[in-house]
């Protein structure tokens, strides 16, 4: 092992290394390599590197209406999220656009920053209500550090090891191996049981913010349809096992006593790249 990989690679956990040390916000003990502000820092960068990149390619979308759309819906999410979660009251929201009617996909990376493709409202005809499951899915996998696992994943891993030492051979710098490390995470897919803990959040985060919890079944079921054809991206990273549904399905009921007047949370301003 090489001495440009060892440097950036000891950079990056020195300070960070926190294994057995951290709960969901389900009790469930989880496998943390870098800590949840580590990864905050480390996703940023990443973050301004691929809105930068999107920016240049001009994929940045910055129609009112869609903006609007989206703002209006997710900043509702955020309001509950700040409320529940109150160490969010302090992450970077914000939201890019992508101009990318073939993808169907979105994600949130630790500290709040998150994307949204075209192709989700493009492809699936997406309600409200719906869009509102899938923000509030990808937000808690933000809120209860599973950027963090899949980071601490990708340390544990062959794949984790080479895009870190590629980095370092490139550059010699740590903070391009923790950039790519945030990439290499994003890119992995949940665990079924951090699928299962978002899913239950997320509706949840939802169904607060004024959202019908119901949504949640609709839009698996319209996902599952896609997929006959063409398997989104979203599936790639968030696995479907067949009793998904039904699983949404079950917490219907106890969501709807949450919110049964579907009342409006308020809306809390995040930044709309573009």
């Amino acid at each position: 092992m090489t001495t440009s990989f060892i440097r950036p690679l000891a950079l990056i956990l020195i300070g960070t290394l926190c294994a057995g040390c951290a709960s969901s916000p389900t009790g469930r003990s989880q496998f943390l390599l870098i800590s949840p502000e580590s990864a905050i820092v480390e996703s940023e960068a990443a973050y301004l590197t691929t809105v930068k990149e999107l920016d240049d390619e001009g994929k940045l979308v910055s129609d009112p209406d869609t903006v609007g759309r989206v703002a209006n819906i997710t900043g509702r999410l955020v309001s509950i999220a700040e409320r529940n979660f109150p160490e969010s009251r302090d992450w970077e929201w914000s939201v890019a656009i992508i101009d990318d009617p073939e993808t169907v996909n979105a994600w949130c990376m630790a500290g709040g920053r998150m994307a949204v493709y075209t192709g989700l409202f493009e492809q699936l005809k997406l309600t409200d209500d719906e869009f509102a499951q899938i923000m509030g899915h990808e937000i808690s996998h933000a809120l209860a550090n599973h950027t963090a696992e899949r980071m601490s994943m990708a340390i544990a891993t062959t794949v984790g090891v080479a895009a870190i030492g590629a980095a370092s051979d490139n550059s010699g710098a740590a903070v391009a191996g923790a950039a790519l490390l945030a990439n290499v995470a994003l890119e992995l897919p949940n665990s079924r049981t951090a699928e299962g803990e978002a899913d239950e959040i997320g509706m949840e985060l939802a169904t607060r913010a004024g959202y019908d919890p119901e949504a949640a079944v609709t839009l698996w079921q319209k996902m599952g349809d896609l997929g006959d054809a063409r398997p989104p991206e979203f599936l790639s990273t968030h696995p479907a096992p067949d009793n998904r549904q039904a699983a949404l399905q079950q917490m219907v009921p106890a969501m709807n006593q949450i919110n049964p007047s579907r009342a409006k949370a308020p809306i809390t301003e995040i930044d709309i790249v573009r």
